[in-house]
């Protein structure tokens, strides 16, 4: 009656041998350390290293090892304070070229790590990391509105016959037309008034000035506002997600600012280089018509523009029309072309696919540039006050010749690295900021003001799981410790699914774990008090063991199952911390019923099971009598 076949004794062990392996890491720990890694296609190299630990070493502080992982350099501290300590000389020493990044490295055994097993991630309460607030600048967005329609209201105007003596962007009164006469700027008025309804229009009439000026209404620059913040909080979590940031949490603060919380970063410059980076890709034609020279001493042909190649700074000349936008790639991946060099894959889908078809399909055996277009803030004096000002950087990352017309397939060649193609994917991957941002605040929360919230989130677990074990073996006797083994398997498998999913553990989530442990108990609880009844009523052990399983059954299931439907609508409506707590339920529930009725349930049946038995302990007194 309470027998298991050898199957499922097999199945039960395997479960608890692979969770307890990917839960061993975190018994290793991890070591302050520091981790240097190339900027703009630098290289950490060996004597980079020579340099650093030659620093480190004249300063007097010293360090468990320093190697070169992949293309950083990786130095393993053995106290947080020389890890800040050294931050600074690392980060003298190295200069601009090179990102310095306060990090935790892992000790766990390498075996380990082949087969994918890795610590739980920490959240930025217990373990630290990087929080930004950021300005989002929609005044450039609003400019960027008035311009285009500027520009198009002159074509209007142009198309329709009515001249106009200029026409420009002024502050504070926006787009100013002014006419040689007043029956022009009428005819202007009322060509121009209906097809811009997000417009107040006023036409000034004195002596010989005839001017229509046009401001942008309230209510459009709060949509512009509201549109720029919306687009920039989305390709935010886009690049968070892009950056393999578990449980980043992007939100709005304000107008027009957002806040970004990178729990557990290590490489916090290449997180604040591609999270706020304005940048987009334009594809142009190579001018080879005309002379390169004559447009580099001063003579540029009309249509046509310099600019220069980002590998190697040299001149080149393209045409002014741009046949495609980055607006229009829809997915962006890093990969390698048929020679093995750098390259990133592009989807089109966004607009624009068949005039580049046309276009590459009457240009084969010439040369089509991709040009990095790139919005970088600016500081200025103005009126003795320093501001800022975004100014558009553009280089060229390759020019490759076409071979084919291109579709809505291609790719990208001439990368100058690996991590150049990575992040050119990302930034077109994730979107382009229509509106540049910048850091009003940054804040480096070391892992040590965490551990405080690490020792006391383990305390209410340790506690609140020594005072379940205590009262379950007083009170349950030998089911009690069947209950508490559970208990410890379950803390077990959580760990070891969360370093799995690589689900990020905060202190909410600690709090969701302790709670699962306590509602881990009901139902061994109820098995317990189901077998005891079966017991006072007559029956036999055995049968008492069967029956005290099986009817609990449908009764564990139902309370179990309607807070994990609660879980799973705070995962899925919940935020950051929020879904933490969800998640960390979600698996609970499911582990702690794995636990709580098959591996007890195998327990007993190994204890009880295939023999004759009087007594069983659980905490009553048993008739004398049994099958």
């Amino acid at each position: 009656m309470n027998r298991y076949p050898l199957w499922k004794y097999l199945v039960l062990a395997g479960l608890l041998a692979v969770a307890i392996i990917y839960a061993l890491p975190n018994l290793y720990g991890q070591d302050p350390s520091i981790q240097v890694s190339g900027i703009d296609g630098n290289k950490v190299t060996n004597a980079t290293e020579a340099s650093i630990e030659k620093v480190l070493k004249s300063h007097n502080l010293p360090f468990k090892s320093a190697d070169i992982e992949g293309k950083s350099l990786l130095i393993r501290f053995s106290d947080p304070d020389i890890q800040l300590k050294a931050h600074d000389y690392v980060k003298a020493e190295v200069g601009q070229k090179y990102a310095v990044a306060l990090s935790l490295a892992s000790r766990t055994p390498h075996w380990l790590e082949a087969i994918g097993a890795s610590p739980v991630h920490l959240g930025l309460d217990l373990r630290g990391g990087v929080y930004f607030l950021l300005k989002v600048e929609t005044e450039f967005s609003i400019k960027a509105r008035q311009k285009g329609d500027m520009h198009s209201m002159a074509k209007e105007l142009r198309e329709k016959g009515i001249r106009y003596t200029s026409i420009a962007l002024k502050e504070p009164q926006g787009i100013s037309i002014r006419f040689a006469s007043a029956n022009k700027l009428t005819e202007g008025w009322k060509l121009i008034r209906p097809m811009y309804r997000g417009y107040v229009f006023r036409m000034i009439n004195q002596g010989r000035i005839h001017e229509l000026r046009i401001m942008l209404a309230e209510s459009t620059i709060n949509q512009i506002q509201t549109y720029a913040v919306n687009q920039a909080m989305t390709i935010l979590r886009n690049r968070v997600n892009a950056l393999g940031t578990s449980e980043a949490v992007v939100q709005r603060q304000g107008v027009d600012n957002i806040s970004v919380a990178l729990p557990g970063v290590q490489d916090t410059a290449r997180a604040k280089q591609l999270i706020g980076k304005t940048a987009t890709v334009q594809f142009k034609l190579v001018d080879d018509k005309h002379d390169l020279e004559d447009a580099v001493n001063g003579n540029i042909p009309l249509g046509s523009q310099l600019y220069k190649m980002r590998e190697g700074n040299y001149p080149i000349l393209l045409t002014e029309e741009t046949i495609l936008e980055g607006s229009s790639i829809t997915y962006a991946s890093a990969g390698f072309d048929e020679f093995g060099n750098p390259a990133v894959d592009i989807r089109l889908g966004g607009g624009g696919e068949s005039r580049f078809h046309h276009v590459t399909s009457n240009n084969v055996g010439k040369r089509l540039a991709v040009v990095y277009v790139e919005t970088q803030p600016v500081k200025v004096m103005r009126n003795g006050k320093a501001v800022t000002e975004y100014r558009q950087k553009r280089d060229v990352i390759s020019a490759p010749v076409v071979n084919q017309a291109l579709g809505n397939r291609f790719q990208i060649q001439g990368l100058e690295s690996s991590e150049v193609a990575r992040n050119l994917a990302l930034l077109l991957r994730s979107g382009a900021l229509k509106a540049p941002v910048d850091y009003v605040q940054e804040q480096t929360i070391g892992p040590s003001l965490g551990q405080e919230n690490i020792d006391k989130g383990l305390q209410s677990l340790f506690y609140g799981a020594l005072f379940i074990v205590i009262f379950m073996f007083i009170y349950y006797r030998t089911f009690g410790l069947f209950t508490n083994i559970a208990q410890v398997l379950n803390i077990i498998f959580i760990v070891a699914i969360l370093s799995i999913i690589g689900a990020t553990l905060t202190l909410p989530g600690i709090a969701g774990i302790v709670l699962t442990v306590g509602m881990a108990v009901d139902a061994n609880v109820l098995i317990n008090e189901r077998i005891r009844e079966e017991l006072r009523n007559g029956v036999t052990p055995q049968a008492a063991i069967y029956a005290g399983y099986e009817r609990a059954f449908s009764t564990i299931i139902d309370a179990n199952v309607t807070t994990l439907i609660v879980a799973v609508v705070l995962f899925a409506l919940g935020t950051g911390t929020v879904k933490g707590f969800a998640v960390t339920v979600i698996i609970g529930i499911m582990t702690s019923l794995l636990t709580s009725i098959y591996y007890t349930r195998a327990l007993v049946n190994l204890t009880y099971g295939n023999r004759s038995v009087k007594n069983l302990s659980i905490g009553m007194k048993l008739p004398s009598k049994d099958k």
